[in-house]
């Protein structure tokens, strides 16, 4: 490999691990992240001379580290700051990497959580999290959402701003704090997968570089933090969505509906890591939270050898559970489907009707899963003239090509 192809493999992979590291030192995220990119330009400036490291990755953390210290070293008086820092500097060569790789990673959760900060917006800290821990350029980013690459841009310098100007500090939070961070870090992650595993918009159903993104991002997390059962929840979820990722779209890209998929391709090893992933959690005891019942709703369909064969009634009890734990429209749905395929479609369909006349109707005004569920339920049932109507319908309010053409289809067909 060049040299310089090597500099940007391994800066990919070592990026946020540098950023979190430099990151302790200095305090602030946007400094951070230039000074990996200093270190990213050293390297393509003396390794196409000077030949790659034996230990590229640690060349890279030393240098950004010591160009963070040199920093410090100008704002404040030398031994005040190295007090603060707590480390002994050379003044000949770069800092030693450090010994123990945990250091690193405490280093790494608390990037974790302040990408996630409740003081950015939803958009930002997925932005953010993308961009410093998913090691995604801002083009990346831009054109996996279907935004202008300005946007995310305007995004990321905000964010950045916005912790600085917040003094957010740069640690892992602990008690309430905590749990109400960790819950907005695992929305963050879930928020990019969904988006991967069925986008809201474009020509494509699926964009699979985002859902391996979260899912390299609920591993991380989940070695990082590995006592806190919906963090495991979380990744045995991601785990058993992605399983049936290369089942969902025919070669064409046209999607694929759950009964029709052909499951001997679904993806065994992801299966595998989702069950043990969910053992865990469980392990863990306490109350199953919403990821953990998810992944349980998940882990019922990946055990089933056929649609026939798929335990429904499980499926609808446990999606009562979720509804109780977080109330929600789009449960409510989900709810409703299951019950038609355990009970039959009148119940489900009358779950369904129950659900656009209540408040949730409302919040569902704009959701083409609406009207598709329902018109599914009414040409089980024989009512394909209104059945017609609601694919019909349902066309209309989906944003995503590839969604739009099947449910026109479907309305053809009727």
């Amino acid at each position: 490999m060049r040299a310089d192809g090597a500099v940007e493999a391994v800066f990919r992979i070592e990026q946020a691990r540098i950023i979190a590291a430099v990151a302790r030192v200095v305090r602030d995220v946007g400094i951070a992240e230039e000074l990996a990119q200093d270190a990213l330009v050293a390297a393509l400036e003396q390794w196409p001379e000077s030949g790659v490291p034996d230990n590229p990755g640690a060349w890279l953390m030393a240098t950004a580290r010591r160009r963070a210290i040199d920093l410090v070293r100008r704002r404040e008086t030398y031994a005040r700051k190295l007090a603060e820092v707590g480390r002994t500097l050379e003044d000949t060569g770069p800092p030693p990497e450090p010994a123990d790789p945990d250091d690193i990673d405490d280093d790494l959760l608390r990037l974790v959580f302040v990408s996630c900060h409740p003081v950015l917006s939803t958009e930002a800290r997925v932005a953010l999290t993308l961009r410093l821990l998913g090691g995604l350029t801002t083009d990346e980013i831009a054109r996996a959402f279907l935004v202008p690459e300005a946007t995310v841009a305007q995004r990321i310098v905000r964010a950045k701003r916005a912790l600085a100007k917040a003094g957010v500090p740069f640690e892992v939070p602990y008690g309430a704090e905590r749990d109400a961070r960790l819950a907005s870090v695992l929305e963050v992650i879930y928020l990019v997968f969904n988006e991967g595993y069925a986008a809201t918009a474009g020509d494509d159903l699926l964009r699979p570089g985002l859902c391996e993104d979260a899912l390299r991002l609920a591993r991380v997390l989940s070695g990082l933090m590995p006592k806190e059962p919906e963090v495991h929840a979380l990744a045995a979820l991601l785990e058993l969505q992605a399983s049936r990722t290369a089942t969902r779209t025919a070669p064409d890209g046209t999607p694929v509906l759950l009964a029709d998929q052909n499951r001997a391709r679904w993806d065994r090893l992801l299966i595998r890591r989702g069950v043990d992933a969910l053992t865990r959690a469980s392990a863990l005891g306490g109350v199953p939270g919403p990821y953990a019942l998810e992944a349980a709703i998940a882990a019922c369909h990946a055990g089933a050898p056929t649609y026939e064969d798929t335990d429904w009634a499980t499926i609808a009890a446990l999606y009562g559970r979720l509804a109780a734990l977080t109330p929600s429209p789009v449960v409510e749905l989900n709810r409703a489907v299951a019950v038609s395929m355990a009970e039959g479609p009148a119940a489900g369909l009358a779950l369904v009707d129950a659900l656009a006349a209540g408040p949730g109707g409302a919040a569902l005004k704009g959701y083409h899963l609406l009207p598709s569920v329902r018109g599914d339920l009414l040409e089980r049932l024989g009512r394909t003239r209104e059945a017609r109507a609601e694919f019909v319908r349902a066309a209309g309010l989906t944003r995503n090509e590839r969604e739009r053409a099947l449910l026109e289809e479907r309305a053809a067909r009727l």
